[in-house]
């Protein structure tokens, strides 16, 4: 399992566009958003850097 701190995420379609970002990467994957405390936790086997670039590109900021 691995965990971003992500922000700029603060609504269901942040959350929606984050986690359909990682799944066209990995159909089987598991996303779990928790906008409260700004956190992606993904359960695959995608390379970090992958799940970060996905992220980014739908224009919210890993740290």
């Amino acid at each position: 399992m691995q965990v971003f701190n992500v922000t700029g995420m603060s609504c269901g379609h942040c959350e929606r566009a984050v986690i359909q970002a990682i799944q066209a990467l990995d159909p089987a994957v598991q996303v779990q958003v928790d906008l409260a405390a700004g956190t992606v936790r993904v359960d695959s086997a995608l390379d970090e850097q992958v799940i970060r670039e996905a992220i980014e590109a739908e224009g919210y900021q890993v740290r």
